[in-house]
C-alpha cells in the first residue's frame, strides 16, 4: 500500500446528515473511492444504494478493499425502543440485548455495518444532557449492561450479515464534564477515573466490543484524543485490546481548540501517536499527514499499525469473503417495522416504566375509569416519542398515547394539549386543560420534557420541569381531580409541583414506536410496572450532581441541622427518589437469608440467597438487588456499591430464591499501590428493592487480601433463580 492509501483507509467521511442521508456521495465521492482515500462513511444507508458505492471500491479501486458503512443507531433504526436511559431502566440486560439485536438486524438489512454504540459513560450529573443516551450513573450496573448491548449488535458471530460492529463510547471521563456541561473538562481523580468511568470500558472490551470512540473532553488538560497514556499504555497495553479505535466528529482537529497543537498536521499527529485508528469527518490524516507519515518512522509504525487494525475490523465483518452481503433489499423491505419487532419494543418499553409513587393505589385503572381527561401536549408528540439520535425512526410510525386511549376509551375520553414543552405558557389552552380536567373524573396528565432538551450538547442549568409544563401542572393539580402523571423525560428531573401528597407518578421516559400501548397497558394493569431507575432524581438542580456510591467523609451527612455534616440545609440528605428506586401493583416479602460461607477466600466464591414471596393477587416483576460495603480500607470507600441484581418474574403468591454468586475480586478497588486489590477484613452486604429499600443484610470476611487484574465493578456476577 501506498501512504496515501493507508492513510486513506484511516479517513471516515461524513456521505450525508443525520438528516440527509448520503447527500453528499456525488461523483468526487465515487473518485475519492476509486482513489482509495477513504476508508469508512457515516450517515449514509440504504441497502441498494450502498451496493453501488461498495461495488465501486472493490472493482474499481486498486486495491479492491471495502468500505465500511456507520451510523448512530443507538435505541433503534426504524423501530424505535425506549432512549437508553429508558432501556436500562428495566433493570435487565436481557431487554438491553434484545433492543441492540432488533437494531442490528435492521441497520444491517440497510447495509450498514458499524454503529457508533453503546455509550456507557458513568453519568451522574442530571443537567448532562447525554445522560439520556447511556445507562446511569452505577458502574457495576452500566458495566453489566454494556456487555449485554456488545452480545446484541455483534451476536456470536461477527462475518453474519445482521450482526453490527459495536462502539464502546465515549473512552475517558465524558460524563464527568464540569457542570455537567456536555464536552467540558473532567478534572477527577486517578481514583475515580479507574474505579469509576472506567470499568464499563473494560467490561466492553472483555465482551469483544469490536471498537472503542474516544471522548472529546480532556482529563485534567490532556484531551483524550491525544492521551497517549489512556490509549497506548492503558487500553492497547495493560488491556490488549487489538480493536479499532475512531475519534469523534472532529475531535481531532478541535486539538487545536484545546491548545496542545497549532497547525493540522501536529493535530493528526498526536492522535495517531496516541493510537487512534481512524478519524472521523475532518480529512486530517488523508489530507494532511502523508509528508509527516513519511518523514517520520515511529508516525509510520502507528499507521501501519492502525491500518491492520481497520482491515482486520473489516475482515472480522467477512466484507473481503462477501463485500455486498449487507446489501439485500429484500430483506431490508422485509424486516423493516416487522411485527416482531414492534412486538419486542412494545415489550421493553412496558418494562422500562417506573411507578415513582401510587400513593392513593389510583393506579392501575379500572377498565371503565368514566370520563377521562388526557391532559398535555406530549400526550400527541409523536417526535418526542422516539427521543434523540432516532437513526431512521420517523414519527408516523409511532402509535402516540393519545391514538391509544381514543380507541381504549372512545366518547369517555377528552383531550386538550393545554401547553407547549417551551416558551411561554398560552393561559387561553391551559384554562380549556383546566376545564376538561374539572368535567372528567380521572385525569391522565402528560408532562416532562421534549426530545430535544436531552442529547448531545443539551445540557441544562436548570432541571426542573420547563416553565409552561409547571404552570400547567399547578392548574391541572389544584382542581382537586384524581390525576395519574405520566412523564415523559431524558434525564432525572426535578419534580416540583408534580412531587406532592398523594401524587402518583408513571416515568415513561421516551418510550418509542409502541410509546401509546405500552403506557396504557401499564397504567390500566394489562401489566405490573417493574421498571427501576438507573440513576438518581435530585429534589433540586442545586443538589446535582447527587448518586448513590458517594464517599461517607469525616462528617456524614446527618437529617439534624443542629449538627455540621456534609448536607445543605434547605433540603433533606436523600434524593427525591434513589437509584434503584420503583414501585409494584403487588406487594413482596423478603426472607430466608442464607450465605454460602463466613469467609471468601483467594480461589473461592460466596453466594448469597434470600426467597422473595409475591405477596399479593397479582403476577409482576420484582427487581431484586444486591449491594455491598467495604467497611474498613485503605482509603475511605463508597457508602453502598451494586454488585447484583435480577429482575424476576413471580406469580401471586409464589417465591423465587434468588443467589448470588460472588468471587473476592469483586470487591477490588484501585488501591495506593497502583493495582486492584481487596483488603483483608469485613464486606458488609444487603439485599432489597432498591437502593434505599433493603430488606436483608449480613457479612462475611475476607481472610487475606486479593490482587485483582481488574476493577471489581467490571466482573460478572453469577444469579441463579430457583422455583421457575
Amino acid at each position: 500500500m501506498t501512504t496515501a492509501e493507508k492513510l486513506g483507509q484511516l479517513n471516515q467521511m461524513a456521505g450525508g446528515r443525520q438528516i440527509a442521508l448520503n447527500s453528499r456521495i456525488n461523483e468526487a465521492e465515487y473518485d475519492r473511492v476509486r482513489a482509495g482515500g477513504v476508508g469508512s462513511y457515516l450517515h449514509v444507508a440504504g441497502a441498494e444504494f450502498l451496493a453501488e458505492l461498495q461495488r465501486v471500491a472493490v472493482e474499481e479501486s486498486r486495491l479492491g478493499i471495502p468500505l465500511l458503512f456507520a451510523m448512530d443507531v443507538v435505541h433503534g433504526y426504524r423501530t424505535m425502543f425506549p432512549v437508553p436511559l429508558g432501556i436500562a431502566a428495566t433493570f435487565d440486560p436481557a431487554d438491553a440485548e434484545l433492543a441492540a439485536r432488533v437494531a442490528a438486524v435492521e441497520a444491517t438489512s440497510a447495509g450498514l455495518h458499524w454503529t457508533f454504540a453503546p455509550m456507557i459513560d458513568i453519568a451522574r450529573d442530571a443537567r448532562w444532557g447525554r445522560i439520556v443516551e447511556g445507562a446511569g450513573e452505577e458502574p457495576f450496573f452500566v458495566s453489566a449492561m454494556a456487555r449485554a448491548q456488545v452480545r446484541g449488535y455483534q451476536g456470536t458471530d461477527l462475518s453474519h450479515s445482521d450482526t453490527i460492529l459495536a462502539t464502546a463510547k465515549h473512552f475517558g471521563a465524558y460524563g464527568a464534564g464540569a457542570g455537567g456541561r456536555d464536552y467540558d473538562s473532567a478534572d477527577i481523580s486517578e481514583r475515580t477515573l479507574y474505579e469509576v468511568y472506567l470499568p464499563p470500558f473494560w467490561a466492553a472490551a472483555d465482551e469483544g466490543a469490536g471498537s472503542f470512540m474516544v471522548a472529546f473532553n480532556d482529563i485534567g488538560g490532556v484531551p483524550t484524543t491525544a492521551n497517549r497514556a489512556l490509549l497506548n499504555d492503558l487500553l492497547r497495553g495493560s488491556w490488549d485490546y487489538q480493536g479499532l479505535v475512531v475519534s469523534d466528529w472532529n475531535s481531532v482537529l478541535e486539538l487545536i481548540n484545546h491548545g496542545v497543537v497549532e497547525t493540522r498536521a501536529e493535530a493528526g499527529a498526536l492522535a495517531l501517536l496516541a493510537s487512534v485508528d481512524m478519524e472521523m469527518t475532518s480529512g486530517i490524516y488523508a489530507a494532511d499527514m502523508a509528508e509527516a507519515v513519511e518523514a517520520s518512522p515511529e508516525i509510520q509504525v502507528a499507521v501501519d499499525a492502525s491500518v491492520l487494525r481497520v482491515l482486520m475490523a473489516k475482515e472480522r465483518l467477512g466484507l473481503f469473503d462477501a463485500p455486498l452481503a449487507y446489501n439485500d433489499p429484500a430483506r431490508e423491505a422485509a424486516v423493516m417495522l416487522s411485527p416482531e419487532h414492534r412486538a419486542a419494543a412494545r415489550q421493553v418499553a412496558e418494562r422500562s416504566m417506573v411507578l415513582l409513587r401510587n400513593d392513593t393505589g389510583l393506579l392501575p385503572l379500572a377498565d371503565a375509569p368514566g370520563r377521562v381527561a388526557l391532559i398535555g401536549a406530549l400526550a400527541d408528540d409523536a417526535r418526542s416519542m422516539i427521543g434523540s439520535w432516532k437513526a431512521q425512526g420517523q414519527p408516523e410510525d409511532v402509535t402516540t398515547l393519545l391514538a391509544t386511549l381514543q380507541e381504549r376509551l372512545g366518547d369517555n375520553l377528552v383531550y386538550e394539549p393545554g401547553a407547549g414543552t417551551r416558551g411561554e405558557a398560552d393561559p387561553e389552552a391551559i384554562a380549556r386543560a383546566v376545564r376538561a380536567a374539572e368535567s372528567a373524573d380521572l385525569v391522565i396528565l402528560v408532562t416532562g420534557e421534549d426530545y430535544n432538551l436531552s442529547g448531545e450538547a443539551r445540557s441544562r442549568s436548570d432541571i426542573a420541569l420547563p416553565a409552561p409544563q409547571q404552570e400547567l401542572a399547578r392548574a391541572i393539580l389544584a382542581t382537586g381531580k384524581p390525576v395519574v402523571t405520566v412523564l415523559m423525560t431524558g434525564r432525572p428531573l426535578d419534580l416540583e409541583p408534580l412531587d406532592a401528597d398523594d401524587a402518583t407518578i408513571l416515568v415513561a421516559w421516551f418510550p418509542g414506536t409502541e410509546t401509546g400501548p405500552a403506557i396504557a397497558n401499564v397504567l390500566f394493569g394489562d401489566v405490573s410496572p417493574g421498571g427501576r431507575l438507573p440513576a438518581s432524581f435530585p429534589r433540586r438542580t442545586g443538589q446535582a450532581p447527587y448518586f448513590m456510591g458517594h464517599y461517607p467523609t469525616g462528617r456524614p451527612a446527618d437529617p439534624d441541622l443542629s449538627k455540621d455534616s456534609a448536607r445543605y440545609m434547605d433540603i433533606p440528605i436523600t434524593p427525591a427518589y434513589a437509584f434503584g428506586h420503583g414501585l409494584s401493583y403487588a406487594s413482596f416479602e423478603y426472607s430466608g437469608l442464607n450465605q454460602s460461607t463466613d469467609e471468601l477466600v483467594q480461589g473461592g466464591t460466596i453466594t448469597i440467597s434470600a426467597d422473595i414471596t409475591n405477596t399479593s393477587g397479582i403476577d409482576a416483576d420484582e427487581v431484586v438487588q444486591l449491594y455491598v460495603r467495604d467497611p474498613v480500607a485503605q482509603v475511605a470507600r463508597p457508602v453502598q456499591e451494586m454488585r447484583g441484581f435480577s429482575r424476576v418474574t413471580i406469580p401471586a403468591g409464589e417465591t423465587r430464591r434468588v443467589a448470588f454468586t460472588l468471587l473476592p475480586e469483586q470487591f477490588a478497588y484501585f488501591a495506593p499501590s497502583g493495582r486492584f486489590e481487596a483488603d483483608a477484613g469485613r464486606i458488609d452486604f444487603r439485599i432489597g428493592s432498591s437502593s434505599d429499600d433493603i430488606r436483608l443484610t449480613g457479612s462475611f470476611d475476607l481472610p487475606a487480601s486479593v490482587i485483582a487484574d481488574a476493577p471489581g465493578a467490571a466482573l460478572v456476577t453469577r444469579v441463579e433463580i430457583e422455583g421457575e
